[in-house]
């Protein structure tokens, strides 16, 4: 998995695709052009740190549908529009369908950097998140099926008598699972615990019993 920047430029001037590549790469960032949205789609590459530079107003295939295309195809990187014609209604729809932001031409070269590196860094850590994901998850099915019902009540806030309960077992057998639970996620308080489970999605922090 390739981690260095890549933003995507998407624009039918060809002018003002050139001097935004020659731009981005003299700040060191890797810059793909593409003269229509379609070329674009066709060369698509998923799982890379990169954001998109996109042109509200193309012949054949504009930004919006675009937007729409990579939405369907399940893309995550940051879009942002750019337009000499950015009227309010499509402002608003590009926000509304998860634009980051939108920039005029002729823009403000540091206006443009700024946002990309934004871009960048919040996608950067998106894809941290869900590496961290990965792997909890990886954990969690390493679970047996015993310590998969005492993970569950024990970051809910249940106490081993309630938890005993519960499954009909013992109190001490309740003790015995938790703290096998505890070693396998390499905690050491139950705050770490009920940290994996929320960051595996598995709990709603919301829905947690105050203590």
């Amino acid at each position: 998995m390739n981690n260095n920047p890549v933003v995507f430029i998407v624009d039918d001037d060809q002018g003002m695709l050139e001097s935004t590549v020659w731009l981005l790469e003299s700040v060191g960032v890797e810059a793909r052009p593409y003269t229509s949205g379609q070329a674009f789609l066709d060369a698509y590459e998923p799982n890379l740190n990169a954001c998109i530079l996109l042109d509200v107003r193309m012949p054949v295939m504009g930004g919006l549908n675009v937007q729409e295309a990579l939405k369907d195809m399940g893309c995550t990187y940051p879009i942002i529009f750019v337009s000499g014609h950015a009227d309010v209604p499509i402002v608003v729809r590009a926000f509304k369908a998860g634009a980051v932001d939108f920039i005029e031409k002729p823009y403000n070269e540091q206006l443009l950097l700024d946002s990309v590196h934004q871009s960048l860094s919040k996608q950067h850590e998106q894809r941290d998140q869900h590496a961290d994901q990965a792997e909890l998850k990886a954990k969690l099915a390493e679970f047996t099926p015993r310590e998969k019902d005492i993970l569950l009540p024990l970051v809910k806030g249940y106490t081993s008598r309630e938890i005993a309960e519960q499954l009909d077992i013992s109190v001490k057998t309740v003790d015995l699972y938790r703290s096998r639970v505890m070693k396998r996620l390499g905690a050491e308080r139950l705050p770490d615990v009920v940290g994996f489970a929320i960051a595996a999605g598995l709990v709603d922090p919301l829905n947690l019993r105050g203590g």
